[in-house]
């Protein structure tokens, strides 16, 4: 049905309603015009809406404007959405209170909302916890795996590994399928019109165009942009909730394995592959933070539930997996890594199922307060005492991004995440809090992150052997507190899982499980000094294991 001006078309589904306005109900998401002023724009807040009966309005900010509302001057709601120009028809204010210092205002619930359509020109995005696979192919049959990231009618953005460069530098067409959790796939060709390397993460990000659709390619195309808008929808930081979610993203249980990048890549072993999902999360959490300032609850719950499980199953084939995600960007790595340390000595420490999993969820993000810092920052080998100031502000970015999680422990979002970067002595980060004001989570917290960051390269300098890592915190009892690097020393053993070691007969081998003693009880060989693959060679215990002698010296390898 025709809006009222020319371009605009009028939304009168319940259901279509509530789904646009979820949009709206975003932090910056909605402005406020006044009918019959000027045409200004005036930022508000959907703080709530009840379908069919009203929307609360927050208009803290232009609380100039609520004489002329209590009035019943008219006004409407406008925003921007995936694609679209949306407003609502002319609404009034029945009501108007202060509530916790906020001015809210009560308003009619539309009837109908006016867009303004331009999806021809955006691209629907894929929000966290959005997974759809994507298959490249040549004429040459060569074929690489990816993940979507945004879709519109004229083309998509992929991320590839990096072994697809080979396909991207040819001029010819190349088809592209999208494979969705349902099972539904649509295929169409299209050209690279783009591609950008990200070293840390180990991707490419592709940008295709597609060829020009045919009738039913465009009414699919379309439908997959909606559906995409629809579902982002629900991932909304207010308002989509209540939403059903979209068939497309409905997973069907007897479906094979996932067509996804990490899915499609070889690792060193079984339990490293089940580690990469975790790792993926990370990842993506860690992009979202960029735009969409805040840490998914149930995303983060759901992953932590799952690195509680892989850990019940095989802590050792899990403290050896976490070594093996080489290929993650190096923050990613160093979160899981701390995470599976400290739930590793939770677990030991007999610590209840929901702190062993507040403490593995902390420590998962501990550190992703540095997606708001400055690449050129993060890798910057020398700081200066105003840089180190920013870098040190990564902490208090972080905590309000927490909000949503509830379900977190305040203790522990206090001892992991707060204060893991503070020294017994005081001169730690953010707070400079001492000994006496730290509790026992934050000192063992600090050990653990130390230890991790120690034993990987840095801008300044390169990854450290454990041994001296453990030597550095022995030597330095008024700043860590020696109880807990003796647990760990203890733990995790002076050839820890994880490390490369050569020994007597000058074999290399990763050592992959601890006897009682301390000493390796399994390893794997491998020729060479690098990270652990999918080339290692043959896996040793018993007899096998005591024929190469004694381990002389773990070999620092940056993972």
């Amino acid at each position: 049905m025709t809006g009222p001006e020319e371009g605009y078309k009028r939304i009168d589904k319940r259901s279509e309603i509530q789904t646009l306005l979820a949009v709206l109900s975003e932090p910056g998401g909605a402005s406020l015009v006044l009918e019959n002023k000027d045409g200004r724009t005036m930022p508000v807040l959907v703080r709530e809406q009840q379908p069919g009966a009203h929307l609360l309005l927050d208009i803290s900010a232009v609380r100039e404007i609520a004489l002329d509302l209590r009035r019943g001057h008219p006004f409407r709601l406008v925003g921007q959405t995936q694609g679209m120009m949306l407003r609502t028809q002319v609404l009034a204010v029945d009501a108007c209170q202060q509530r916790d210092g906020r001015l809210e205002c009560r308003c009619n619930y539309p009837r109908h909302l006016e867009v303004l359509e331009r999806r021809q020109f955006f691209r629907a995005r894929l929000r966290l916890g959005m997974e759809v696979g994507a298959i490249l192919r040549n004429d040459e049959s060569a074929v690489a795996q990816g993940d979507l990231k945004n879709l519109s009618l004229h083309g998509c953005l992929l991320e590839l590994p990096p072994s697809a460069m080979s396909m991207l530098r040819s001029a010819h067409p190349l088809e592209t399928e999208l494979c969705f959790p349902n099972g539904t796939r649509f295929s169409i060709k299209g050209i690279a019109k783009h591609y950008e390397i990200e070293l840390e993460r180990q991707v490419v990000q592709v940008g295709i165009q597609f060829q020009p659709p045919n009738i039913e390619q465009e009414r699919q195309l379309w439908q997959l942009v909606r559906e995409i808008e629809r579902e982002s929808a629900r991932y909304s930081t207010a308002g989509g909730e209540g939403l059903l979610r979209s068939l497309l993203f409905q997973t069907d249980v007897k479906a094979p394995p996932p067509i996804a990048r990490r899915n499609a890549q070889r690792y060193a072993t079984p339990m490293a592959k089940r580690l990469a999902r975790v790792a993926g999360y990370l990842d993506a959490q860690l992009i979202e933070l960029q735009t969409q300032p805040r840490i998914d609850s149930v995303q983060l719950s759901r992953h932590a539930d799952r690195l509680l499980a892989l850990h019940d199953e095989d802590r050792e084939a899990v403290l050896f997996g976490v070594r093996c995600l080489f290929e993650e960007a190096p923050l990613v790595r160093h979160c899981l890594s701390v995470a599976v340390q400290l739930l590793d000595l939770a677990v030991q420490s007999r610590m209840p199922h929901d702190g062993r999993k507040a403490v593995a969820a902390c420590a998962m993000v501990h550190d992703m307060g540095k997606a708001f810092l400055p690449d050129a920052l993060r890798k910057a080998p020398q700081l200066d005492a105003n840089q180190r100031v920013e870098v040190h502000s990564h902490v208090n970015r972080l905590t309000p991004c927490l909000e949503g999680c509830q379900w977190l422990s305040a203790s522990v979002v206090k001892g992991v995440i707060v204060e893991i970067n503070e020294r017994l002595d005081g001169s730690g980060y953010p707070a400079g809090v001492r000994a006496e004001d730290l509790g026992e989570l934050a000192r063992l917290a600090m050990v653990v992150d130390v230890v991790d960051a120690m034993r990987r390269d840095r801008p300044d300098r390169a990854a450290w052997r454990v041994a001296d890592v453990y030597q550095h915190l022995k030597s330095h009892p008024a700043r860590f507190d020696q109880r807990w690097v003796k647990r760990h020393i203890e733990t995790f053993g002076i050839w820890p899982i994880g490390a490369l070691v050569r020994f007597e007969s000058d074999a290399l081998a990763w050592i992959q499980r601890l006897g009682a003693d301390g000493e390796p009880a399994q390893v794997q060989l491998t020729d060479a000094e690098k990270p652990p693959d999918s080339s290692l060679g043959e896996v040793l215990v018993g007899e096998a294991l005591q024929s190469l002698g004694k381990p002389l010296e773990e070999i620092p390898i940056s993972l």
